[in-house]
C-alpha cells in the first residue's frame, strides 16, 4: 500500500513549535496550495487548498527556526486522520506528518538577501544542525 503526499505552497502562519514530555520537538504549521483556470468567459479563477502539516524531531527545529507565514516549501509525507471530540461529537482532522521538506525560496530566514529559489542546505558530518530529511516517526 502506498500513502504519500508530495505538496509545494506557501505557509500560512509561522510555524509553531512545542516539545513532547520526552523533549522531541513537533511543529505544526498550514500550508496554502492554489490552483488557477480560466472559467468558460475567460476570467482567471483561483481554489486555495489548506493542509495540516506536522514535522516531527530535527525537521520541527529546522522549520522553526528557518521557515515563516509566505515561506514557499516543498513537502513530502504521509496522510494521517486523528479523531477528536468536541462536545461529546466525534470531530476528525486530517494532517500530513512530514517526512522531507526544501525550502523553495521567499519569505524565510535562509533566504533573506537571496533572489534565488534554493534548496535546505545539508548539514556538514558533526554538525549540530539537524538534516530536512525525518528518518523517524511517532
Amino acid at each position: 500500500m502506498l500513502n504519500k503526499v508530495q505538496l509545494i505552497g506557501r505557509l500560512g502562519k509561522d510555524p509553531e513549535i512545542r516539545y513532547t514530555t520526552s523533549g522531541d520537538a513537533v511543529a505544526n504549521v498550514s500550508l496554502a496550495t492554489t490552483k488557477s483556470w480560466k472559467d468558460k468567459e475567460g476570467e482567471k479563477q483561483e481554489k486555495t487548498e489548506w493542509h495540516n502539516l506536522v514535522f516531527y524531531r530535527g525537521l520541527a527545529e529546522v522549520v522553526s527556526e528557518y521557515l515563516k507565514k509566505g515561506a514557499l516549501i516543498y513537502v513530502e509525507g504521509e496522510l494521517t486522520t486523528e479523531k477528536y471530540d468536541k462536545n461529546g461529537e466525534d470531530r476528525y482532522v486530517t494532517k500530513i506528518v512530514v517526512s522531507e521538506m526544501k525550502m523553495l525560496g521567499g519569505n524565510n530566514k535562509a533566504d533573506e538577501g537571496h533572489s534565488e529559489a534554493q534548496p535546505a542546505a545539508k548539514p556538514a558530518k558533526g554538525s549540530a544542525k539537524p538534516a530536512t530529511k525525518a528518518n523517524e516517526q511517532f
